[in-house]
This record gives structure tokens, C-alpha cells and sequence, in this order.
């Protein structure tokens, strides 16, 4: 309903959109994965010009070059094929937010209003893959985040900067905006307006028949519709594998095995736990006491008791030396585990005071001989050696690909098996061979591979978990463009038809929905057409019902609510297959004198929209007292470089 009220009152996007647009787009890694956001490609020609200026701040090429490649990828997402024509006209809205992001930066600049460092590392701690084990932000995890988003942290301060002015500057501008009674009335009545009227459908698929095209006229429609029958790019890619298979060999020495166990002997020695009755006293006279009385015959607990309060009396179970050593300290835990079981220990003095300990129960540990613990340490050295093998041919090759070894020889140097798919796009799908479809686990490959130009040098993917790694090169690469006319006439004489059907299903939707606004019942007109068509039918709602469908709504009701009294619309059915005619015969306006809770929740939603446009207001103030200047021929220029870039 929200949105209704937005195309009735033609009011603009808010910046408060504009800002979310934003922060999806450049720091969208706060929410999701990122991994081609900054892929180190700067302006798609290597040029760091200025889009615009606000203040002492810039615009470039390399941020819109980037927030275009992250929207690019979520387009690939659903549309594997998608390329920059597919999100084109998406770029003036990145344009706009970066210029936003700008303004906001600039004016916090000139007038001092700093954002703290530490305000800054709170946002930090929160994304996603900068924590390590524990839960906790991690400096090592961030580094590496930064690593494989290619990011630097001045730029990730600059875009989370960015954010959080926007909603400290936004969110007062923007809080609490009051839209009267008096005005969100007349719309809740527009809401309960109802209308009647009739429909009527002239479907393609009556008019195909006898439609058969000529080669010439075969060859015409496919020229005339080209970019239809263009095939996505396809690459041939060469892959090396770097993981378990090529560190199979790689096994611990028997002296590295018993070097390990050596160094770790404590892991493995015999060991035991104890059951302890301990009292913890101020005082060395009063844990004297005590003690004398226990060596005379009393239980620890009885001992203890002349002293009242003073005397803190516990019983531990089960404690191992680490347990007992972090309550008692390491001075009385060297003590207690050199004791025998049944001996009294103490007094000893420690950080809480004098303690006396009774060893109630002692039971002995396992330990393992170096026999009995080798496969174990077997098992633990193979994983590390082969992990740091893997990582050492990872090393080699990476060295190899810097001094400027080509793809053949850095992977022949680490003696790296080779295979090469089959032509591919880039969801990994052959189209000579429809059964191929590339491993899952290559995934970040296939994406690396379709991202590098053909001469760019070849990328080390990690592949995730303990998959390992993979080297990628395009090998043949096929630009995208037409499929061949001969390899599919037959999908081209059938649009063929379709387009033929289609237009004549118009012309004679046409001719109804003018005489229908001439004033004949749909019905009439329907009949008249000349051509068997289903019948009209009746249709009716209030405007509310529609609104609630939040976009959902059938074309025919939507065309019902626009169309005026005695009118009538033609409009083509969004599934395809046919045209839709409209009339609208009744409007019955609504009165919401009668539902005052749906003029409370239209005010209520009038003023989230008010708040919107009080801070694209304040944003558009903003612009203008920071000189927002747009270079209009470098953006032109850029979009151009976008549509030619053959991503």
C-alpha cells in the first residue's frame, strides 16, 4: 500500500532507500559473501577518473567499476548469462549513492563531524568472516578477509564511513515525520473506492494456423532479431587441481612419529584424577590447629568446625591436575598430586589463604606407550604435512605465475595434472554437450576463469573447506554472438509464427478495445471481431484489495483501476500468449469517515513515506551546499566502456 501512495503522490525514491541501494551494493559484504567485490579491475580500461566531485571528495571510476561488478554477480546468480546489458540500468542508481556516499563525507569533513576509529572497528567486528574460533573479531581473519576481497582497509572504512553517516545524518531528518488526519483521509477513501467492468482475452494461439514462413522470410526475422539468438561467451578452461591427490605420497618419517611423541610426552603419560576434601583458613596458626587435629584422629570437616566462618570447606571430585591447579594454584596442586591417596596435605600457603587438603580418592590414568599412540600420531602428522605440502605447491606455483611464467609452465614446474573443459559458459553448462555439467566444487573456478580477460594471468582459487586449491586459465574463448541460422531454424521459423500470430491477435484486440471505448458492451465487440474468441467476463473490486497484493495484481484488474468510466484498454497479456481488453463500466467512490483504523494505518504509512522524502530533501540540500558536480561525459564514457567490456 506504501508504494501505492508513492506513484499516486510522484514523489521520488528516498534517500533513506538510496542509502540502503548503497550499503547493498558496496558493502554488501556485511551481509553476504563478496567475493568478486574489488577484483583489483579498475574502470574496465585501467583509468581512475573522477565520475564526480563533492567537496574534497571523488567519485571514481575504480568504485563504480566495482559496485557494478557485485551487482553484476547477483544478476548471474539468477541469470547465468547475464552480462553488463542485462544491469545497465542499474548504473544511474549507483552513480546517485556513490555521489551520496560523497556528499556525506564531504560535509562531515568541512563542518566536523569526525566518526571515531573505534565507532568505525565496531562495524568491523560485525562483518562476517573477521571472527575467529571463538566468536570473537579476529585481526588475523580480517587481514584475511581483506585478502580475498582484494579490499584494502582504508577502502573498507571509507564505505562503512559512508553508511554510518547516512544513518546518523538521515535518522533525525527522518524520525518521526507526521502526516495529519485531514491529509491521509481522501487516500484511505481512494483506498475503499470500488470499480465494475468487463474483460475479454484474444489468445496468440488462434492465429498460428497456416502460418508457414519462406527461407527468405526465415532469414529476415532472424536478422531483424539477433541479439534474440545470441549465445552467452564460452570458454574453454585450463584447470590444475592442487590437493589431496597430488600430496598423496607425503607420510610422516618413523622419526618424525616418535619425535612428536617425545615432545609430547605429557599428553601421553599415565595420569590421575582425585577426589580432594580441602579447607581454605586466613591464618597459619588456625590451619596449624586444624591440621594437628586431624593427625589425631578427626575427619577434616570436624577439625575445621572450632573455626567457624573463618574456615571455607569444600569437596572436589574427579579433579585432573590442570582442574585443581586453576581453583588452587599450581604451588598446592604440585603438592596434592605428589601426595598419596588418604594423605593430608598442607598447610600450604596460596593466593586465598592457608588450605589443608584430605586426598579422599585417587584414580589412575591410561596413559599410551609410543606403540600404542603411533597410528594416532600417524593420523595427525599425515594431515599436517600434507596440509603444508599443499600450501608449499600453492607457494611454487604463485612464485612461478610472479616471475612471469605462463600458466603451462608454472603448473608444469609443480608437476600439477592439467584438464580442460570442454567449451563452457559460465553456469558451467556445455552446450555441444548437453549431459556435461562442470563439479560443484569448481564452482569459484568457473567464476574466477569467466572473470579474467584471456590474457590476464592465470588465478589460484580456493575451492573451500579441505577441497584445496585450483590454478585457472582461459584457453579458447568464443566472444558471445548469434547462433548459427542453420543450427537453429527451427526455433526461428517458430518465433517466426508466434511474431505473425501475435501481431494479428493485436489488431483485432485493437479493434475491440476501440469499439468498446466507442461505447459497445465488451460482449458486443467481441462478437463483432469475426473471429471465435472465449467469452467476455465481469470483473469487479475495490482498489484496497489490490493495493494489498503488494504488485502482485492481475493485469486485468490493474488495467480496471486505470481506465477511466466508458473506456477501454488493450494491453498484452506479461505471461505472453495474447492481449487482455478492459473496460471499466462503474466507480463507486469510498468513504473512510466509516474505517477510522484505515485512516490510522494510512497516516501511518503516508508518514514513512514522508520521511523519505524529507531525507531525500535534506541529502539533495546536502549536494547542493557541497557543490555536487557530475562529469557527465566520463560517466557516458564509462557506461560505454561497461557495455563493451565483454563481462
Amino acid at each position: 500500500m506504501l508504494s501505492f501512495f508513492r506513484r499516486l503522490s510522484k514523489s521520488k525514491i528516498g534517500t533513506g532507500i538510496m542509502a540502503l541501494i548503497l550499503i547493498a551494493i558496496l558493502a554488501g559484504f556485511a551481509i553476504a559473501d563478496i567475493s568478486n567485490f574489488g577484483s583489483g579491475k579498475i574502470g574496465l580500461g585501467g583509468s581512475t577518473g573522477a565520475l564526480a566531485s563533492v567537496g574534497n571528495q571523488d567519485v571514481t571510476e575504480r568504485e563504480a567499476s566495482e559496485a557494478m561488478q557485485r551487482r553484476l554477480q547477483e544478476a548471474r546468480q539468477q541469470r547465468p548469462e547475464a552480462d553488463y546489458n542485462s544491469v545497465i540500468s542499474d548504473l544511474p542508481a549507483v552513480i546517485n549513492a556513490l555521489i551520496d556516499q560523497s556528499t556525506m563525507l564531504a560535509f562531515a569533513d568541512k563542518y566536523g563531524f569526525p566518526l571515531s576509529k573505534r565507532l568505525v572497528d565496531a562495524e568491523i567486528a560485525q562483518l562476517p568472516n573477521t571472527k575467529g574460533l571463538d566468536g570473537k573479531f579476529s585481526e588475523q581473519a580480517y587481514q584475511q578477509f581483506l585478502a580475498q576481497q582484494r579490499l584494502t582497509d582504508p577502502q573498507v572504512r571509507r564505505i562503512l564511513s559512508g553508511g554510518l553517516l547516512q544513518r546518523l545524518m538521515l535518522t533525525p531528518i527522518a524520525t518521526n515525520a507526521r502526516v495529519p488526519v485531514g491529509m491521509a483521509t481522501p487516500y484511505a477513501s481512494l483506498l475503499l473506492e470500488a470499480r465494475e467492468g468487463e474483460a475479454a482475452i484474444v489468445p496468440t494461439e488462434l492465429f498460428k494456423a497456416g502460418l508457414k514462413p519462406t527461407d527468405a522470410q526465415i532469414q529476415q526475422f532472424y536478422g531483424a532479431n539477433r541479439n534474440r539468438y545470441t549465445v552467452p561467451e564460452q570458454r574453454a578452461l585450463r584447470i590444475a587441481r592442487i590437493g589431496a591427490e597430488q600430496v598423496a605420497g607425503v607420510v610422516p618419517s618413523d622419526k618424525e612419529i616418535t619425535d612428536y611423541y617425545n615432545a609430547n610426552k605429557t599428553a601421553y603419560a599415565p595420569s590421575d584424577t582425585r577426589s580432594l576434601t580441602q579447607v581454605v583458613v586466613p591464618d597459619q596458626p588456625t590451619a596449624n590447629a586444624i591440621a594437628q587435629r586431624v593427625k589425631g584422629g578427626q575427619t577434616l570437616s570436624a577439625a575445621a568446625a572450632p573455626a567457624g566462618a573463618h574456615a571455607a570447606l569444600t569437596t572436589l571430585t574427579d579433579q585432573s591436575r590442570a582442574a585443581y591447579s586453576s581453583v588452587a594454584g599450581d604451588k598446592t596442586a604440585n603438592a596434592v598430586f605428589a601426595a598419596a591417596n588418604g594423605a593430608l596435605v598442607g598447610p600450604i600457603q596460596s593466593d586465598f589463604g592457608w588450605v589443608i587438603v584430605k586426598i579422599d580418592a585417587v584414580k589412575a590414568g591410561g596413559g599410551k606407550t609410543i606403540e600404542q599412540a603411533r597410528a594416532e600420531i600417524a593420523t595427525k602428522l599425515t594431515a599436517d604435512k600434507r596440509k603444508s605440502a599443499i600450501e608449499d605447491l600453492v607457494d611454487k606455483v604463485q612464485t612461478a605465475l610472479d616471475d612471469g611464467s605462463n600458466f603451462a609452465e608454472a603448473v608444469a614446474a609443480a608437476k600439477l595434472p592439467v584438464t580442460t573443459t570442454p567449451l563452457i559458459t559460465s553456469a558451467g553448462t556445455s552446450r555441444v554437450d548437453a549431459a556435461y555439467k562442470a563439479p560443484a566444487e569448481l564452482a569459484p573456478v568457473i567464476k574466477t576463469g569467466f572473470e579474467i580477460a584471456p590474457n590476464d594471468p592465470p588465478e589460484i582459487v580456493a575451492l573451500g573447506g579441505d577441497a584445496g586449491y585450483a590454478v585457472v586459465s582461459p584457453g579458447q574463448v568464443l566472444p558471445a554472438a548469434p547462433a548459427p541460422l542453420t543450427s537453429i531454424r527451427d526455433r526461428v521459423a517458430t518465433d517466426w509464427i508466434v511474431d505473425q500470430a501475435n501481431r494479428k491477435a493485436e489488431a483485432v484486440a485493437k479493434q475491440i478495445a476501440d469499439r468498446a471505448s466507442a461505447g459497445a458492451p465488451i460482449a458486443d465487440a467481441v462478437k463483432a471481431a469475426g473471429v471465435t474468441l472465449p467469452p467476455s467476463r465481469p470483473i469487479a473490486a475495490r482498489r484496497i484489495e489490490i493495493s494489498d497484493q503488494r504488485g502482485n495484481v492481475p493485469p486485468a484488474l490493474r488495467a480496471l483501476f486505470t481506465t477511466a468510466t466508458g473506456k477501454a484498454r488493450m494491453l498484452a497479456n506479461p505471461a505472453g500468449g495474447g492481449y487482455f481488453i478492459v473496460k471499466t463500466n462503474k466507480i463507486t467512490p469510498g468513504n473512510a469517515l466509516s474505517a477510522p483504523q484505515l485512516i490510522t494505518q494510512v497516516q501511518s504509512q503516508l508518514s514513512e513515506a514522508t520521511a523519505q522524502d524529507y531525507a531525500e530533501q535534506f541529502t539533495a540540500a546536502l549536494r547542493k551546499e557541497m557543490g555536487a558536480k557530475r562529469n557527465e561525459s566520463a560517466i557516458a564514457a564509462f557506461r560505454t566502456r561497461l557495455l563493451t567490456s565483454g563481462n
